[in-house]
C-alpha cells in the first residue's frame, strides 16, 4: 500500500508540474505576442515621422536590425524594403495588413513569410501621402520559447522531481504508519484517520459476525454430535490408511465392536463386505455391500472423500435394513397371495369350460355358463391390469412421458366413457368448471379420474347424480368428484385406499378393489394429493389437488 501511495503522489506531482509548465508557456507566449505588437506599433510611428520628413533617405539611414521595414506606394508597388530588392518584389496591395491600412489607417496580420522562412507579425500605417509604411518582426513560436528555456527548466524540473520523491516517500510512510499500527481484533482501540472510521466500523462488525459464526459452528458441532450419537444409522470416517478418524456409537453397535482408538477399521470388522467397501472407496469408487448376521440385514455404503484430484479418505454409512427386507418379503408374499387369488377363479373358469366342452351342460344353460366365464375372465383381466399399474407406480415407472394435461377435457372424456354405465344405473353425470392445464402423465390422470367416477356411479343409487368440477387454484388446479351415494363411515375412511379393501362387501363384484389404491399411488407419483369427505347416506366427495 505504501508503494501505491508513493506512486500516486509522485504521478500527481509530475502531472501538476507538467500542467503548470504548459500553462506558463501559454501565458508567456500570449504575453510576448501582445508585447511585440505594441512595440511594432510604436516603432512604426517613429519611422513614419522620419519618412514623412525625409522620405527614402531616412529609411536608408536606418541601421539594419531585427525589424523588416517595407514602404509601399498607394497602388501596392513596393518603394523600399530593407531586406530585399524593392523592384523585384511583387505587388503588396493584396496583403492583409496593407489593405487594412489603406482602408482604416492601420493594419496588422500574422503569417508565415516565404521571404524570411519564418513566422512573422506585421504592422502597417498609412501616411499622409497615402503610401503605407509596414514594419514586421519575427514571431517566436511556443516551441522556440520552450527551447530557449529548456536548460534552466530541466534543472528546475529535476530539482522539483528529487524534492517530490523525497516528500512523497516521507508522506506515504507517515500516512501508512497509523494504518499498520491498527489492531484488527480491536479496531476501536488506537488512533487512526476519521476517514477510516466506516472501514473500522465494518471490521468491528465483521469481527462480531465472525464471533457469532464461530459460536454458531460450535453449537452446530454439539448438535451434530448429539444427532449422530442418537441416530440409528452408523457412520465412520477413515483416512487413506483406513485409520478411523470419527465415528458414532451406532456404528460400533451395528458392527458389534468396541470403541476404537486411532486403529484401522479392518481391526473392528474383518468381514469381506467391510474390506471390499473400504478398498473400493479408497480407490475412488462408491460401493454398496450387504451384510447378514444373526437374522439382521445391514447395508454398508462407502463414498470416497476427495481433496482436489486425490482421495483423502472415505465415509462409511451403515444402515439396518432388516425392516426393509421384511417389507420386501411381505411384498413378495402379497404377490404370491394375489397369484393364488387369481389362480382359484381361473381354475373354476377352466373347469366350467371343460364341462361345456364335454357336453355335460344342457343347451339352454350354455349361454348362462359362458356369460359367467366371460364376466369372471374380464374381472380377472381388470385385476391383473390394476396390479400391473400399481406395481409400476410403486416402482416410479409409469412408462409414459410427462406433458401438459387439460383436466376439463379429460374429465369430459371420462364422462363419455362412463355414460352407458351411468345410464344403466339411472345416475345423471355432469362435468363443469373451467379449462385448467397441469404437468403430468395423461394416462395416469385419466386412470385416477376414471376410477373415482366409476366408483361414484357404481356405489350410487337410482336417480342419483355424479358431478365432476374442475377449478384453478393457487399453484395449480383441483378436480372434485361428488356423488349422492351411500357414503363411507368415518371409521373406514382411512382404509379405503388400501389394496383390495371394500366398504360394501356385498358389491365386491363391482370392481377389483384396487381403484382407490391406484388413485392414491397415482397422486404420489404426480406429486398431487387426494382428499375425501363423506357422510353415510349423503354421498362422498373426492378432491384431487394438482400442482401447476
Amino acid at each position: 500500500m505504501t508503494k501505491r501511495i508513493f506512486r500516486s503522489i509522485v504521478l500527481s506531482s509530475v502531472a501538476v508540474l507538467l500542467a503548470s509548465t504548459a500553462l506558463i508557456m501559454g501565458v508567456l507566449y500570449e504575453y510576448f505576442t501582445a508585447r511585440l505588437e505594441t512595440e511594432l506599433a510604436t516603432e512604426t510611428g517613429y519611422i513614419a515621422q522620419g519618412v514623412i520628413a525625409q522620405g527614402e533617405t531616412y529609411l536608408r539611414s536606418l541601421k539594419p536590425g531585427n525589424s523588416r521595414i517595407t514602404w509601399v506606394d498607394s497602388d501596392g508597388s513596393v518603394l523600399y524594403d530593407n531586406r530585399e530588392d524593392a523592384s523585384a518584389m511583387e505587388n503588396h496591395a493584396g496583403r492583409e495588413e496593407i489593405r487594412q491600412a489603406m482602408e482604416s489607417g492601420t493594419g496588422t496580420s500574422s503569417r508565415y513569410s516565404d521571404t524570411l522562412s519564418q513566422q512573422a507579425i506585421y504592422y502597417a500605417q498609412r501616411l499622409s501621402d497615402n503610401t503605407v509604411l509596414r514594419v514586421s518582426s519575427q514571431k517566436y513560436t511556443v516551441w522556440v520559447l520552450l527551447l530557449q528555456v529548456l536548460q534552466p527548466a530541466m534543472f528546475i524540473l529535476l530539482a522539483a522531481l528529487i524534492l517530490g520523491l523525497f516528500l512523497a516517500s516521507r508522506l506515504s510512510q507517515k500516512i501508512i504508519r497509523p494504518i499498520n499500527a491498527l489492531d484488527l481484533q480491536h479496531p476501536e482501540e488506537g488512533e487512526c484517520y476519521d476517514e477510516l472510521a466506516p472501514l473500522l466500523g465494518r471490521i468491528r462488525s465483521q469481527n462480531e459476525v465472525i464471533g457469532r459464526q464461530m459460536e454458531e459452528l460450535r453449537r452446530r458441532q454439539k448438535e451434530f454430535t448429539a444427532i449422530t450419537e442418537n441416530m440409528s444409522e452408523g457412520f465412520l470416517i477413515v483416512d487413506r490408511n483406513t485409520n478411523i478418524l470419527s465415528y458414532n456409537s451406532a456404528a460400533l453397535r451395528l458392527l458389534e465392536a468396541q470403541a476404537p482408538d486411532g486403529v484401522s477399521i479392518l481391526t473392528l470388522n474383518r468381514s469381506w463386505a467391510v474390506r471390499s467397501a473400504v478398498e473400493s472407496a479408497l480407490d475412488g469408487q462408491r460401493c454398496e455391500q450387504r451384510m447378514e448376521k444373526d437374522g439382521r440385514v445391514e447395508q454398508l455404503i462407502a463414498n470416497p472423500v476427495r481433496e482436489g484430484e486425490q482421495v483423502a479418505g472415505a465415509v462409511l454409512v451403515i444402515l439396518d435394513v432388516t425392516e426393509k427386507e421384511q417389507r420386501e418379503t411381505l411384498r413378495r408374499e402379497f404377490t404370491a397371495n394375489v397369484s393364488h387369488e387369481l389362480k382359484t377363479p381361473l381354475t373354476s373358469i377352466l373347469g366350467t369350460a371343460e364341462i361345456i366342452e364335454n357336453g355335460m351342460v344342457k343347451s339352454e344353460d350354455v349361454g348362462h355358463f359362458a356369460g359367467n366365464i366371460r364376466k369372471e375372465t374380464q374381472r380377472l383381466i381388470d385385476m391383473v391390469g390394476d396390479i400391473i399399474k400399481l406395481s409400476r407406480l410403486d416402482e416410479g415407472d409409469s412408462g409414459a412421458k410427462w406433458e401438459e394435461v387439460e383436466l376439463l377435457a379429460l374429465s369430459r372424456s371420462v364422462a363419455r366413457q362412463l355414460s352407458d354405465a351411468a345410464r344403466r344405473a339411472q345416475v345423471s353425470f355432469q362435468v363443469e368448471g373451467e379449462d385448467a392445464a397441469v404437468p403430468g402423465v395423461g394416462q395416469i390422470v385419466e386412470e385416477m379420474l376414471y376410477n373415482l367416477c366409476d366408483n361414484a356411479v357404481a356405489y350410487n343409487h337410482p336417480g342419483g347424480s355424479v358431478t365432476v368440477e374442475v377449478r384453478k387454484e393457487a399453484g395449480g388446479a383441483r378436480v372434485t368428484v361428488s356423488d349422492t351415494g351411500a357414503g363411507i363411515p368415518k371409521d373406514q375412511q382411512s382404509r379405503i385406499f388400501e389394496r383390495f379393501y371394500r366398504v360394501d362387501k356385498s358389491r365386491s363384484s363391482k370392481g377389483t378393489g384396487l381403484g382407490l389404491s391406484i388413485v392414491k399411488h397415482g397422486a404420489l407419483y404426480l406429486g398431487a394429493s387426494v382428499e375425501v369427505e363423506s357422510e353415510v347416506g349423503r354421498g362422498s366427495t373426492f378432491t384431487l389437488h394438482f400442482k401447476g
